[in-house]
């Protein structure tokens, strides 16, 4: 519809208007816009007050209604103008398309015409391929005819080691047999089967490359031989693996360029194959060294061979044939990776034989000490080449561990094999003339030596390999010196008590304790040196509680001491019964046999080791003193007979002066007072010297005197109550071993009254 045919009908409202067909979403847009006006217009003129402003509404009205019919008629009008243009180009599209289907049909016409005049191109087609194949088996007969001879000539030069030559006719047959496998793979259909004939002909080719690989590989292995002799064959075998590597990379570049297929057995890799052969070479260098009589010193020896064998080896391999390979070839450092690896696969396999500690010791010395040595690894020339750092250690830190333990386990077997036997005293086959003592003239026996040499030795040895190995063999040994000295004093408790059952059985037993003792002496100075070279490493790194065999040395010492002074006591008995006696007092052999005796153990006291010798001695003294005072305390003599005794003995007890001896002067003076006003203050003197004597013991004193009145007694343990002091520090007490005997009952009829 036209603008103009729109304005005559918006000018003619009162004209009827066509009768058009009305879509149903238009009546239903209709209504809703009449309903919402409807509604707008209620909502605004309420009120009849607001018709007034209807006019206003109106012409607003008009205007956007005017807009809007503009806005809706130049949105058509664009519409329209794209459909024109539209209808336009389809009309030219349909053009073009007739003029394409026109020469599509002329060209279909023209394409049948010329099918019909290639069909006689197929049989020239063929008969061109047959002229190539031809033309290529021509060109390729005089070499087809020439292989066998070839080969032969080829596989004699081999077995005459003329490998150059050999080599040059083997790339020269592979050429060969590579052109004619190109030439028939270009072909229109290649067959499978025309690829297995040439392959069949040029089978002469892989036996030529297998022979020449062994012959090359032989000359390699034994190129230690050739070095020093003609070095030669080696030479060129290097030159035709350099040349077998040059032929790889060429073909596989190739390759990647063309997508031309590797010819058969490419690549070869023979230079990978050259190092293989040369750590083959030094295993088998390695592995002749004889392994016969390895175990024992043998090993010593063994080892020493290989040591020298590689060393050897070495030289060569740097003097001579590095000089016969390229330098990036980098012989030498290679042959050393070659024979470290070899060491290695060996030492493991010695390493898990059951070795003794000589041979571990010989192991561990090679490993640690020598391989890395300057007679060996270590020399500034091979460091230069290849450094022990990069080839790692010979055997692993485990592996090293698990010796070390081997070696720590092997050494207490043999230090427990040794003093396994802690005694010799039930032997009985000793004489008098074996106890003449040592340079110094005291007792001892060879076990205390035997053992310090063996500990002192193991760790001198250990620290030959590592302070560590030193500290574990030190921790080991003073572990077991302890459990030995468990052992021996548990020997000492029952050869005391086989003793006693028959104390004729062994005449030389106190011999035996007093060797025993200086025994222990001799194993306290070997503790104390092994324990001040386990002190230089800190306490941390030690894996368990440190030993304790200085108590268990102080425990045997002491136990053998308490049996010297038993068997001193046994001997004292029957001269201690008479002590004190009436008979005593009338005999004079008691007191020069108690000093014979007395004299005949303190002799045999001073063939023990300081300061044991001087600790039995004075034990001597006390036990003497204790069996006077003990005799004195169970005897109720006359006080004249008394008196007369201590004032025969007193010049020589006095004199004397020693502390326990002492103790036999004060109690002669104590019973020869004759004032008894004056035993208050002897009491107190007494009881300052020897503030362990009770009140029993007093009373036992006051019994033996016999004249002391019921109110000086008492007056006497008053004293004796009240001035009770404390025992001193390092007081050793007197009195607390004499038991004082009970006071006996008199006897009493029971028909009358005691008295």
């Amino acid at each position: 519809m036209s603008t103009g045919e729109e304005e005559n009908c918006a000018g003619n409202p009162g004209d009827a208007p066509p009768k058009v067909e009305v879509w149903p979403e238009l009546e239903r847009a209709e209504c809703f816009a009449r309903g919402a006006a409807l509604k707008w217009a209620s909502g605004v003129f309420c009120r009849p007050e607001l018709l007034e402003r209807l006019g206003q509404y109106r012409k607003r009205e008009s205007q956007r209604t005017s807009s809007i019919h503009s806005r809706l008629k130049s949105v058509v009008q664009s519409y329209l103008e794209g459909v024109g243009w539209g209808l336009e180009q389809l009309r030219e599209a349909r053009g073009e398309l007739r003029e394409v289907s026109r020469s599509l049909r002329e060209a279909g016409v023209e394409s049948r015409r010329n099918a019909e005049g290639v069909q006689g191109l197929d049989a020239l087609q063929e008969t061109a391929a047959d002229y190539r194949q031809l033309l290529a088996a021509v060109s390729n007969l005089p070499r087809l005819y020439s292989v066998p001879g070839v080969v032969l000539e080829t596989e004699r030069l081999v077995e005459s080691r003329r490998l150059l030559e050999a080599h040059a006719r083997l790339m020269e047959l592979e050429q060969w047999q590579d052109e004619v496998l190109w030439q028939v793979r270009q072909g229109p259909e290649p067959a499978p089967q025309d690829e297995a004939l040439v392959l069949g002909y040029f089978s002469g080719v892989g036996r030529l490359v297998d022979a020449l690989a062994r012959e090359l590989w032989s000359v390699v292995g034994s190129g230690l031989v050739l070095a020093g002799q003609n070095p030669i064959p080696f030479v060129s075998a290097v030159r035709i693996v350099e040349r077998e590597e040059a032929l790889d990379r060429a073909l596989l570049e190739e390759r990647e360029a063309s997508a031309r297929p590797l010819p058969p057995g490419r690549p070869r890799g023979w230079r990978e194959r050259f190092f293989a052969v040369v750590e083959e070479a030094a295993c088998a260098r390695v592995r002749s060294v004889s392994y016969l009589h390895t175990r024992g010193p043998g090993l010593a020896s063994h080892l020493a061979a290989l040591q020298h064998g590689i060393v050897g080896d070495l030289g060569t391999v740097r003097h001579l044939l590095e000089h016969c390979v390229p330098p990036h070839y980098r012989l030498a450092r290679a042959y050393v990776r070659a024979c470290h690896r070899c060491l290695r696969a060996h030492l493991a396999q010695v390493c898990s034989w059951e070795l003794e500690s000589g041979e571990i010791f010989t192991v561990l010395n090679w490993v640690l000490h020598v391989y890395n040595s300057s007679e060996m690894l270590g020399d500034p020339e091979l460091v230069s080449v290849i450094s022990p750092a990069e080839l790692g250690p010979l055997i692993s830190q485990e592996a090293l561990d698990q010796l070390q333990n081997k070696y720590v386990h092997s050494v207490r077997n043999s230090v427990c094999a040794e003093s396994g036997g802690v005694t010799d005293w039930q032997s009985g086959c000793l004489t008098l003339d074996h106890w003449q003592g040592d340079h110094e003239g005291f007792y001892h026996t060879s076990l205390p030596t035997i053992i310090t040499q063996m500990l002192e030795e193991n760790a001198r040895v250990a620290l030959m390999i590592s302070i560590s190995l030193r500290d574990q063999t030190i921790q080991m040994g003073l572990y077991e010196l302890e459990s030995f000295l468990n052992r021996f004093r548990e020997a000492l408790v029952e050869f005391g008590k086989e003793h006693r059952k028959d104390r004729n059985s062994n005449k030389f037993y106190l011999h035996y304790l007093l060797a025993a003792i200086s025994n222990c002496i001799i194993l306290k100075s070997c503790t104390e040196s092994l324990q001040q070279q386990r002190g230089l490493v800190p306490a941390g790194q030690l894996p368990r509680t440190p030993p304790g065999p200085l108590a268990a040395l102080d425990r045997a010492v002491r136990k053998a001491c308490r049996l010297a002074v038993d068997e001193l006591l046994q001997d004292l008995q029957p001269v201690t019964l008479r002590l004190l006696t009436r008979s005593w007092l009338t005999c004079e052999e008691v007191t020069p046999a108690l000093c014979a005796l007395l004299e005949r153990h303190c002799d045999l006291y001073a063939r023990a080791r300081p300061p044991c010798r001087k600790l039995l001695q004075e034990e001597c003294e006390w036990v003497v003193v204790l069996e006077y005072a003990r005799a004195l305390m169970q005897k109720r003599m006359d006080t004249q007979q008394l008196r007369g005794l201590f004032q025969g003995t007193e010049a020589e007890e006095t004199v004397a002066g020693v502390t326990p001896t002492a103790l036999l002067p004060v109690l002669a003076d104590f019973i020869r007072l004759k004032d008894l006003s004056m035993l208050t203050l002897e009491v107190s003197g007494l009881v300052a010297k020897y503030p362990d004597i009770s009140e029993e013991h007093v009373s036992v004193l006051l019994d033996v005197r016999g004249d002391v009145p019921r109110e000086v007694r008492a007056a006497v343990l008053d004293v004796l109550e009240q001035s009770a002091p404390p025992l001193p520090p390092g007081y050793r007490p007197v009195f607390s071993d004499i038991l004082v005997p009970l006071p006996s009952m008199p006897f009493c009829l029971s028909t009358t009254k005691c008295t």
